[in-house]
């Protein structure tokens, strides 16, 4: 069956309503008017074909994406794969994955991210992220002070001179490179598995042959030629 005859229920207001999280450069770029990475260019695919367009809504960080799959507020999203997210959101099997890893000042003494559970250590997270679910279990030690973004959790570290900045490894290198002074871990906390992400509600037959639709996908070219063309370098999930 093409994933077509499912579009009355995979996209029931006519067309693909899509979330975008403007948060993590690494699968979305542009702004609110133009998002483009390969984030969109996913969704527009799939839109495709399903016989509809794709409608985006931007987001600047994955906490308010996951609030709004209780509202009904969109059909597909990119997101990581988290058990706490799991009872409202069905995930594909994932697409690439990218690292969780520390922002830190260059005198810091922490030079792996076990250094970095230790009492009296304050950690900058944006609330609600892949990495904040997951340190908020992980760690023993650490304090996590929360920001409303990734964006802001880094002028968070930067302010109130915390100790680590937690985030995914490309954006947090790229304030690093413009910032003299600080580095990031070398290692990681984490792996982030990306998936495509669509309201768990859905028909399990519908859900089904989405996710198989991303499998089909994920054998081409697209999702590598995606990414180069947004000068992110990834390890891409077969």
């Amino acid at each position: 069956m093409p994933l077509s005859d499912h579009r009355a229920v995979l996209a029931p207001h006519g067309h693909l309503r899509v979330a975008i999280n403007l948060s993590n450069p690494v699968l979305a770029q542009g702004d609110a008017r133009s998002p483009r990475g390969p984030s969109v260019e996913l969704a527009t695919t799939l839109a495709q074909r399903l016989g509809v367009q794709a409608r985006f809504t931007c987001h600047d960080a994955a906490a308010p994406v996951v609030a709004a799959a209780a509202d009904d507020g969109w059909d597909l999203a990119f997101l990581a794969v988290d058990p706490a997210r799991a009872d409202r959101i069905a995930f594909s099997a994932p697409y690439v994955e990218i690292e969780g890893t520390y922002l830190v000042r260059e005198a810091s003494p922490a030079h792996t991210v076990e250094d970095l559970d230790r009492e009296s250590v304050r950690i900058a997270v944006g609330r609600g992220a892949a990495y904040d679910l997951y340190l908020g279990r992980e760690l023993k030690h650490a304090r996590i002070e929360r920001a409303p973004t990734s964006a802001a959790a880094i002028e968070l570290f930067d302010q109130q001179q915390l100790d680590a900045a937690a985030g995914v490894r490309q954006p947090l290198q790229a304030w690093a490179q413009a910032h003299p002074g600080h580095r990031v871990l070398v290692d990681r906390f984490t792996a982030i598995q990306q998936a495509v992400a669509a309201p768990a509600a859905r028909p399990a037959d519908a859900l089904q042959a989405l996710f198989a639709e991303v499998e089909a996908i994920k054998q081409g070219p697209l999702l590598g030629e995606a990414f180069a063309r947004a000068g992110q370098a990834v390890t891409l999930m077969r």
